[in-house]
This record gives structure tokens, sequence and C-alpha cells, in this order.
């Protein structure tokens, strides 16, 4: 009964964070880790989580991340990308190498400094849109350069996660051997995801497959819309964690697979072969989310928190490492992001500078990679985990400040 205990206690600051976070129109994750840092500092949760406590975790994790696959409309994305792939490849190199460049200096070990690249690397749009969103700016073409930018970049860095994780944690040896093997399990997992997505979950399926007996007569949304659509929120979870299964056999965090498989997922596969005005993928979204954000997705974040044991040293110790790692990735973020959006996206100035301010934001798969680092498999020392927990919030809360600030001058360019 004691994790019963801890998992109310747990929920309960979940509710309380989210009040937090509606008032200040901050990201709720700032505060789940806040919340998970003071209970275990308090004493109401342990220092040690119960098995069944990070098992509930890890459903967490992977439940977010195919909720924010799930999100993406696939079709905008690749028509957005011929304009977004320099935002988010010199938006996601200049953090990266700034981060890996401060690892470096402070802590010479090469494991952390590529990790640190890597946490430092990807954006979070859910913050940025929320704080445009607030502001009234969130249907403009910069709000959606963020966007297709930022997904691009996850992506990127999803792939950087599956390259680089085994390599820094000692799972393939360095070698140009060991690295083809990498990039061959990356290239095979993804071919067969896109044979999934090309053959077998689009309803209407090649002629040489359709001649398969019963496989060959029913397609993905005869499953979605099995009764009236009632089963279709347990379909496409299990699809998400057969995804992240597979991804894990392949030698990939499961949350890679996981935000694939929502990735690959169509809003046209919700309707109903019976009704084609009918959908379910409103009802499944909502649904989805609200397990994601409200109640197991949020349970990863609070756990992740409780990993902050505060000590007065440590947090003075990390103060010139978190405030070059911050203003380090600031600079780079901005000058990386608007210079591309400038003269590859072909953004205005002020826009440029706008989609710089919106990419500064950290979040899910920077967690993960903190998680994967620090908690999994004792690459980071406690100084370093700070470190980043730190320029993390410092970060996103540069967000809604910066966006705020720079929004006049943001409308009197769009308007001329």
């Amino acid at each position: 009964m004691e994790a019963l205990l801890h998992l109310a206690i747990i929920w309960t600051s979940v509710f309380i964070a989210a009040i937090f976070a509606h008032k200040t129109r901050l990201t709720p994750v700032l505060f789940f880790l806040f919340m998970g840092a003071l209970l275990v500092n308090t004493g109401l949760l342990p220092h040690e989580s119960d098995p069944f406590i990070r098992g509930f975790a890890e459903v967490g994790i992977i439940v977010i991340m195919f909720a924010l696959g799930f999100e993406e409309n696939t079709a905008n994305f690749i028509k957005s990308i011929k304009r977004a792939w320099g935002i988010a490849l010199f938006g996601a190199l200049g953090p990266f190498i700034t981060a890996y460049s401060i690892a470096e200096y402070f802590w010479d070990t090469t494991n952390i400094s590529m990790m640190c690249g890597l946490a430092m690397a990807s954006t979070t749009v859910s913050l940025t849109m929320v704080s445009l969103r607030s502001e009234g700016l969130h249907n403009t073409p910069a709000a959606r350069g963020i966007m297709t930018s930022a997904v691009v970049d996850n992506i990127s860095s999803l792939i950087l996660v599956a390259l680089l994780v085994p390599l820094a944690t000692g799972q393939t040896i360095a070698s140009v051997a060991g690295i083809g093997l990498i990039i061959a399990k990356a290239v095979g997992f993804f071919v067969i995801v896109m044979l999934i997505a090309r053959w077998v979950l689009p309803h209407e399926r090649p002629h040489w497959l359709s001649r398969i007996p019963v496989i060959g007569h029913y397609g993905i949304k005869h499953v979605l819309s099995f009764g009236e659509g009632e089963q279709s929120v347990l379909t496409v979870l299990l699809i998400a964690l057969l995804s992240g299964l597979l991804a894990h056999e392949f030698g990939f965090h499961p949350a890679v697979g996981a935000y694939i498989a929502g990735l690959i997922l169509k809003e046209e596969y919700f309707r109903s072969t019976k009704n084609p005005d009918a959908s379910f993928y409103e009802s499944t979204k909502r649904i989805i989310d609200s397990v994601a954000f409200s109640w197991i997705g949020p349970v990863f974040f609070v756990e992740l928190g409780t990993k902050i044991i505060f000590d007065w040293d440590i947090f003075v110790s990390v103060i010139p490492q978190t405030a070059l790692m911050t203003g380090g990735i600031i600079a780079a973020q901005i000058v990386f992001a608007s210079l591309a959006a400038r003269y590859i996206g072909k953004f205005k100035m002020e826009e440029a500078l706008m989609i710089g301010f919106g990419m500064l934001g950290r979040a899910e798969l920077a967690f993960v990679v903190m998680d994967i680092a620090y908690v999994q498999n004792k690459i980071f020392s406690t100084e370093v985990f700070y470190t980043l927990m730190f320029t993390t919030f410092c970060l996103n809360v540069c967000v809604p400040i910066t966006i705020k600030l720079w929004k006049p001058y943001f409308n009197k360019a769009i308007k001329s």
C-alpha cells in the first residue's frame, strides 16, 4: 500500500503544479520537477523510489513521446521541411557544440560532453506555442516556422539519441565498426517503421497485400472503428508500446519508437468504416493528451525531480557552470536559429529573432536524455545533473519573457 500512497502524493503534487503553471503561464514540466524535489527534500517521498513508481514513470514518458508525435500533422510537417530544415539544423547544432564545449571545459570527459550536447540540442514547442498563444501570435508564419523546426529538431535529436547513447553508455565500442553497427540499427529500425507506415497501416493497401487471407481484407480503420471507436485509445497505445519495444530491440530508448508511432498515425485512419463522416480522432487525441499530460506522464517528471536532493554546497558549486552554460546556450540558440531563419527560411529579421527566442525552451527530450545519463547509466555526476537542470529551468523561463518583450517589434514588422 505504500507505493499507492506515494502515487497519491505525486498526483496531488501534479494538480498543485498544474495550478501554478496556469497562473504563471510557464511549462508545467518546471513545476512537476520542483514538486518532486520539494517532496523528496521534505521527506514526503523516499530518496529511493518504489519499483512500481519507477515503472509507472517509464510508461509515462513513453505515452508523452507518443502524444507529441500523435499531435503532429505529418502532411503539413513534410510540406514545411523545405523552409524549416536550416533552422532546425543550425538551431540544434549551435547549442550542441556550445554545450559540448562548455562540458568539455569543466569536466573533460567525452561521454559527459556528448550527453550534455545532446540534452541541450533539442528545443520544445509546447512551451513556445503556449507563450505565443497568450500573446496572440500563434497563427503567424513565425509560429509555424518554430513549430516545424522544433519537430524536425526533435526527430533529428531522437536519431542522435539512438546513435550516441549506445556509445556513451559503453554498449558499443567507439570504432568504425561500432558506429557502423549503430547506423545500421538506426536505418533498420526506420526502414521497418516506413514499411509499416506505407503498407500495413494504410486502409487501402497494395493489391498484392490485399490477397492475403483475412489480413488483406481489413485495414487500420476497421481496427480503430471497432465498437464505434471505443477501443481506439487502447489500439493506438498498443501501437505505441509495440513500436517502443521494437525500438528497444534495436538498442534505442522506447521513447524513440513511441514518438515515431505517433507521427505515422494519420487522422484519416480514425474515420468510421460505416459512416465516413464520423471520426474518432479528436476524442482519441483528447484522451491521449489527458493520459500523457495530466496523470501518467507527469509522474515521470515528478519522479525525475526526486533526484534533486537539495544540497547548498552543490548548489553554490555549480553556479559558474550553470551561468556559463545558460548564457552560452541562449547566445548560440538565438544567433544560429535566427540567422538560419533569415537567410535560409527567408523570414524578416524581426520574425527570425522571434524564432530564435521561441526555440530557447528545453523540455521532454532533454529530460529523457538526463534520465538516461544520470538515473539509468550513471554517466552524469551530481554536479553535471544539477547544472543541466538549472540551465533548463533558466532557458524555459526566458521563453515567455523574451517573446513578450519582442512582441512590439515583431508586430510592427509583420504589419509593414
